[in-house]
C-alpha cells in the first residue's frame, strides 16, 4: 500500500509542476496589442530591406550612367584638347587658387592657367598711408602668361585655357608649389613655384616630362607673358613717364622701348625683361638667356582724365627650347619696389632698371647721392633729409659758386674799359670785337671763366632731376603742406584745366620759381656779355630775357613733378642766393680786382689759348671777307 500510495504522490507533484509552467507560458505569451506592435515593427524591417534593395540598385544603375557620361565627356573633350583631355577630368579641374606668402609678397596662383593672377607687396599701400589697400602688380586679370603648345595631332592649345593639378609642399621655409597640366598619370607640362623668406623674388621653372611624344618638339615653344600696369599714384600722366619695359641683351646690354604706342623690339640673348610700374616692377628672368624675344609696350593714357586705372600694355614673347624632347627652362620672377639698393642686392643687374641717367650722370646718383641721402634718410625725417641733403650739395660746389662770382666781379670791373672801346668803334663792329679780346687778354681776364662753373654744374643739376623721381623713400612721406613728396603738393584746385600746367597750383614750383628769379636777377645783373658780333645774337638781351623766362618754365614745368624735386630746387636757390651775398659783401673786393687788372694791363698779354686763338683767327677771316666786298 505504502509503495502505491508513493507512486499516486509522484504523480500529482508532476501534474502540478506540468501546470504550473503551462500557466507560466501562458503568461508570458504576448497580449494582442504586443502582437501588433511586432507585427508592426517586422513590417518596419521588411520595408527597409526592400527600400535599401531598390537604393542599392539605383546607385548601381547610377555609377553606370556617370560612367557612360564621364566617358562621352571625355570623348567630347579629347576631340578638342587631345591628349591633354585628361586633365581636364581631374578633381583640381576648377576655378580655385593656391596662396604663396611670405613676409613680404602675397601670390596667389590660379588652378586654370597656372599662373600667378595677383601679386600684392605687403610693406606698400595704394593710395596712401593707413588706407589698408596693398599695391597690387597682379589683380583682377590684368595679367596672362600662356605657352602655346603644338601637338603631334595638329592642335594648337593654350595653357591659359587649361587646368593645372597644384601640388604645394614645404623645404625648410621655402613654399614649394608644382603645377602640373597632365596628359597622363606620369606624363605633363609643369610651372614650379619656390617663394622664400623675406624675399622678393622667386625661382619660377618650367619643365616637361613625358611628353615627348605628345608635342611637336621641331621648334620652340613659345611663352607669352603680358601684363597691364596699375596706376599706383596721384598723377596718372607723371606716373606713366616713368612706366617703361626694361631688358637686358646680347652681353649684359641694357635698353628700353619707347614711351609711345604700340613701340616694339626684336632682341637675342635676352637676359631678363621687366614691366617697371614707376616705383615698382615685374621681372622675369632666365639664368639661360632666352635665344630670341619680342617685345611690345603701348600706352594706355591718351585722356588723363578718362584713362586712370591703368598705364601702359607690356607684352613678351620668348622661345623656351626642348633639350632631348623635353622643356627644362630655369626663370625667377621679382614682383616688388623699383629701388635701387634692393635690386642691387640680386646681382642679376636689374639695377638697371631704375632711371638714374646715362653716364656720368647714372655715375653721380650711384655712388654718392643714392649713399648719401639713404644714410640723411635713416636718422631725419624725408623733408628735412632733403634739406640737409641740399644744403651738403651746395657746401661742395661752393669753390665753383665763388669762381663762378669772381669771374663776373673782373667783367664788372672792365665794364667802363669796354663802353670806351665800343665808343670809340662803333662803326667798326668787328674791330670793337677784336679789341675787346685784346682787352680781356691783357687784363687776364677770361669772358668764359663765369660760364665754366656752370657748365660743372649740369652734371649734378641733371643727375638729381633723375633722382628724385626714382626715390622710393619719398613715397607717401609728408613735409609741410606736402602729403606726399614723390607727387605734386597741391594747395589749389582750379574749375578749369590751364594747358601744360594743369587744373591745380603746386606751391613749391611756386616758390622754387621766385628763388631762380631772383638768383638770375643777381648773376646776370653783374656779368658783362661779350659785345655781339656782326650777324650773330645779342647774348645780353637773351639773358634778360632768361631771367623771367626761366623761372615761368620752372613753374609750369614742376606743377606736376613730385614735390620732393620742387622741394631741392627752392632750397638750393635759397642757400646759393645766401652764398652770393656773402661773397658779393664779405670776400670780394671790387677795388683789389680793379687795382690787379690795372697791374695785369702793364704786364705783357698772356699767350692765347686755343679757344681764342681760333675767336680771333674766325674774327681776322671776317673782317678779309668784309674788306672784298667794299
Amino acid at each position: 500500500m505504502e509503495e502505491k500510495k508513493l507512486d499516486l504522490n509522484t504523480i500529482i507533484g508532476f501534474t502540478l509542476i506540468f501546470g504550473i509552467l503551462v500557466w507560466m507560458m501562458y503568461q508570458k505569451q504576448p497580449s494582442e496589442k504586443d502582437q501588433a506592435a511586432a507585427k508592426a515593427k517586422q513590417e518596419l524591417v521588411n520595408k527597409e530591406a526592400k527600400i535599401n534593395t531598390v537604393a542599392t540598385n539605383e546607385i548601381a544603375l547610377s555609377r553606370t550612367d556617370t560612367a557612360a557620361a564621364d566617358s562621352t565627356k571625355l570623348a567630347n573633350l579629347q576631340g578638342v584638347l587631345g591628349k591633354f583631355a585628361y586633365s581636364a577630368t581631374l578633381p583640381t579641374a576648377k576655378n580655385e587658387f593656391t596662396t604663396l606668402e611670405n613676409e613680404l609678397v602675397i601670390l596667389k596662383i590660379a588652378n586654370k592657367g597656372g599662373f600667378i593672377v595677383e601679386a600684392k607687396l605687403k610693406k606698400f599701400e595704394k593710395s596712401k598711408k593707413g588706407s589698408g589697400e596693398l599695391v597690387a602688380l597682379i589683380a583682377d586679370n590684368n595679367a596672362s602668361l600662356n605657352i602655346k603648345l603644338l601637338t603631334q595631332d595638329n592642335r594648337t592649345l593654350e595653357t591659359k585655357n587649361l587646368f593645372f593639378e597644384p601640388t604645394l609642399s614645404k623645404s625648410g621655409n621655402d613654399q614649394i608649389l608644382t603645377m602640373r597640366l597632365k596628359s597622363d598619370v606620369n606624363a605633363f607640362l609643369a610651372y614650379k613655384y619656390v617663394l622664400k623668406s623675406n624675399d622678393y623674388m622667386l625661382d619660377f621653372d618650367v619643365q616637361s616630362r613625358g611628353l615627348s611624344k605628345v608635342l611637336n618638339t621641331s621648334k620652340p615653344l613659345d611663352l607669352e607673358w603680358s601684363l597691364k600696369t596699375y596706376r599706383n599714384e596721384k598723377s596718372v600722366s607723371y606716373e606713366n613717364r616713368y612706366v617703361e619695359l626694361y631688358y637686358e641683351h646680347e652681353d649684359s646690354k641694357s635698353d628700353y622701348l619707347g614711351l609711345g604706342n604700340d613701340e616694339t623690339e626684336t632682341v637675342n640673348k635676352l637676359s631678363y625683361v621687366a614691366f617697371k610700374q614707376h616705383l615698382f616692377t615685374s621681372i622675369l628672368l632666365s639664368k639661360q638667356p632666352f635665344e630670341k624675344a619680342e617685345l611690345f609696350s603701348n600706352s594706355l593714357v591718351n585722356d588723363e582724365k578718362i584713362d586712370t586705372v591703368f598705364t601702359k600694355q607690356f607684352k613678351a614673347t620668348v622661345g623656351l627650347p626642348f633639350q632631348n624632347g623635353e622643356i627644362n627652362q630655369s626663370m625667377n620672377w621679382y614682383f616688388g619696389p623699383s629701388d635701387y639698393t634692393i635690386l642691387k642686392k640680386y646681382d642679376r643687374n636689374i639695377e638697371d632698371t631704375v632711371a638714374l641717367g646715362w653716364g656720368i650722370f647714372g655715375w653721380i646718383n650711384r655712388h654718392a647721392f643714392i649713399p648719401l641721402y639713404g644714410l640723411l634718410g635713416l636718422i631725419l625725417s624725408q623733408g628735412w633729409a632733403i634739406v640737409l641733403f641740399t644744403v651738403l650739395i651746395k657746401l661742395v660746389m661752393s669753390p665753383i659758386t665763388y669762381k663762378s662770382f669772381l669771374s663776373q666781379a673782373k667783367m664788372k670791373v672792365l665794364r667802363p674799359d669796354i663802353a670806351e672801346l665800343g665808343e670809340k668803334f662803333k662803326k667798326d663792329p668787328m674791330k670793337k670785337q677784336q679789341e675787346t679780346m685784346k682787352l680781356y687778354n691783357k687784363a687776364g681776364v677770361n669772358p668764359m671763366a663765369g660760364c665754366v662753373p656752370a657748365l660743372l654744374q649740369m652734371p649734378i643739376f641733371y643727375a638729381l632731376f633723375q633722382f628724385f623721381p626714382s626715390a622710393l623713400s619719398l613715397r607717401h612721406e609728408g613735409f609741410l603742406w606736402a602729403e606726399d613728396l614723390s607727387s605734386f603738393d597741391s594747395v589749389l584746385t582750379l574749375p578749369f584745366t590751364i594747358p601744360a600746367y594743369g587744373n591745380h597750383v603746386s606751391l613749391f614750383p611756386i616758390l622754387a620759381s621766385i628763388a631762380i628769379f631772383f638768383y638770375m636777377k643777381m648773376t646776370t645783373g653783374d656779368q658783362q656779355m661779350a659785345p655781339p658780333q656782326e650777324g650773330m645774337p645779342d647774348m645780353g638781351k637773351i639773358m634778360k630775357i632768361m631771367i623771367y623766362v626761366s623761372p615761368l618754365m620752372m613753374l609750369f614745368f614742376f606743377n606736376n613733378y613730385a614735390s620732393g624735386l620742387s622741394l631741392y630746387y627752392f632750397i638750393s636757390n635759397l642757400i646759393t642766393i645766401g652764398i652770393m651775398l656773402v661773397i658779393k659783401n664779405y670776400i670780394v673786393d671790387n677795388d683789389k680786382i680793379h687795382a690787379r687788372i690795372q697791374e695785369n694791363k702793364l704786364k705783357e698779354p698772356k699767350q692765347q689759348n686755343k679757344f681764342q686763338r681760333k675767336l680771333q683767327e674766325m674774327m681776322e677771316l671776317a673782317e678779309a671777307e668784309k674788306a672784298k666786298k667794299k
